[in-house]
């Protein structure tokens, strides 16, 4: 059975922190999207770069790929088209945005339940050494946080990094 990739949008492949400069980042487009929630005011601008699909889909011959994002499900509607991936499972979380108590990011938890024992991936922006910590003190199986500078977004580090450790 081949390990999880999780993937978080917001951060690896939407450098949000980028959309206070003009223009987009070399390689992203810019996209205006409109999840369930985003309601009031103009739509949520996204930025993506096709280049992440081709790379998340040269790792699928070694991963399963999953969103471990609040984008959920939606996630296969507003940003995998855009990275031509083919609909993903998901992380169902039971809860977001909690306060855990102890530091660590409140998907962590959520993260490791889900996997079950199974080893995994995880890129997410809101990953510290808190987390990477619990987690292996939690999770049977081997893991790889890797935390992403949510104003570049995923770099060719972080694939060369997700290859080799799979």
């Amino acid at each position: 059975m081949k390990p999880l990739l999780l993937i978080d949008i917001d951060g690896p492949l939407n450098p949000y922190m980028a959309l206070s400069r003009p223009g987009a980042p070399e390689g992203y487009r810019r996209h205006t999207m409109r999840p369930t929630g985003w309601t009031a005011g103009p739509g949520l601008p996204v930025l993506l770069s096709p280049e992440h699909g081709d790379e998340l889909l040269a790792l699928a011959d070694r991963y399963e790929l999953v969103w471990a994002t609040t984008w959920k499900d939606e996630a296969n509607e507003w940003v995998g088209p855009h990275l031509g991936l083919p609909p993903l499972p998901y992380i169902d979380w039971p809860a977001m945005h909690g306060a855990t108590g102890d530091g660590t990011y409140w998907k962590t938890r959520y993260v490791v339940e889900f996997a079950a024992g199974r080893p995994f991936a995880w890129v997410d922006d809101e990953i510290t050494d808190l987390d990477t910590d619990w987690v292996a003190g939690h999770h049977p199986g081997r893991a790889l946080l890797r935390p992403v500078d949510p104003r570049v977004g995923l770099v060719r580090a972080d694939f060369d990094a997700l290859a080799a450790w799979a």
